[in-house]
């Protein structure tokens, strides 16, 4: 009876030693959350920014926004017009219009 009560404890010391072993390991398999993820992929995306330019950048990323595309210099854009009116066939009034619709736009 002795030697049985023994091997129960050991046994039972070992179950719990073996449980207590796992429960690390669930945790370090555990999926990151939406947030976790997109501030993984935020961090990636910042990486050589620094002071209020990543601050800047950070809360932005976080908060969904996409970054603001470039601006057109002037001469994209003439250049970017021109090209949309000749593919349409314009002359005359109807291309100055157009141009200068798409000028401004």
């Amino acid at each position: 009876m002795c030697m049985q009560l023994r091997v129960l404890a050991v046994a039972s010391l070992l179950a719990f030693s073996a449980g207590a072993m796992a429960a690390p390991q669930a945790a370090a398999k555990k999926e990151l959350t939406p947030q976790q993820q997109r501030m993984s992929t935020c961090n990636t995306q910042a990486t050589g920014k620094k002071g209020d330019d990543r601050k800047t950048f950070m809360s932005s990323c976080l908060k969904g926004d996409a970054p603001a595309p470039a601006k057109m210099t002037q001469q994209q854009k003439m250049t970017s017009c021109n090209k949309d009116a000749s593919a349409k066939s314009l002359k005359g009034d109807e291309r100055k219009t157009f141009m200068s619709t798409c000028l401004k736009g």
